[in-house]
């Protein structure tokens, strides 16, 4: 039986630096970003219903999805929003029940901005959320990925709230300091996952 600890956290929490922590610990990181790129890929089904409901300028000139532009129209209209997460979230789920199944660690992290909302968390043993001050999240995303503040606000608001996020949480990590201070968290965790583990 696999130990599943979720990860979640909102845009511009630390996610990533978080994950990248465990991995260094030799602990399998199944990521819904990952799977997302995964379904959509050239030749896959979804990519062609994709280029019929939204257009082929969604498709960039090598025959990729044009993630940005995709982002773009689907976080300005939530009904869009909705149909592509009713098209994807089956095939991200198939994905991601394989990826733990076959994963090798004590336990493993499902790693997924979109946890709570896609109900994934349910799958899971544990919940730990990597929080940070609002404000502080969208100076970080606009300096990591060049968007105005309305872009990220929108973001923000397709996503689940801060208060919703954290009374799902078993354990949170507050990411408002330097990297050592996350990894120093992260170390903690992972010794208390990996007896917890052990124990099953």
């Amino acid at each position: 039986m696999t130990y599943l600890v979720g990860l979640t956290g909102g845009i511009g929490s630390g996610k990533s630096a978080a994950t990248d922590r465990f991995s260094a610990h030799s602990i399998a990181i199944v990521d819904a970003d990952v799977a997302s790129r995964a379904v959509v890929q050239p030749g896959q089904p979804a990519l062609k219903q994709i280029a019929a409901h939204f257009g082929e300028e969604i498709i960039d000139g090598t025959g990729q999805l044009d993630r940005a532009q995709l982002r773009h129209r689907v976080f300005a209209e939530s009904a869009e929003r909705r149909w592509l997460q009713t098209l994807l979230h089956p095939l991200i789920n198939v994905y991601l029940k394989t990826e733990i199944k076959a994963a090798q660690s004590p336990y493993v992290i499902l790693a997924n901005p979109l946890l709570i909302e896609s109900g994934q968390y349910v799958w899971c043993d544990r919940m730990l959320i990597i929080d940070v001050p609002r404000d502080l999240q969208i100076e970080r995303t606009m300096t990591r990925d060049q968007n105005t503040r309305e872009q990220v606000e929108n973001i923000l608001k397709a996503q689940t709230d801060r208060e919703t996020r954290l009374s799902h949480a078993d354990d949170i990590i507050c990411n408002d300091s330097h990297l050592a201070k996350l990894h120093t968290a992260v170390d903690n965790l992972h010794v208390q996952y990996s007896n917890i583990a052990t124990t099953l």
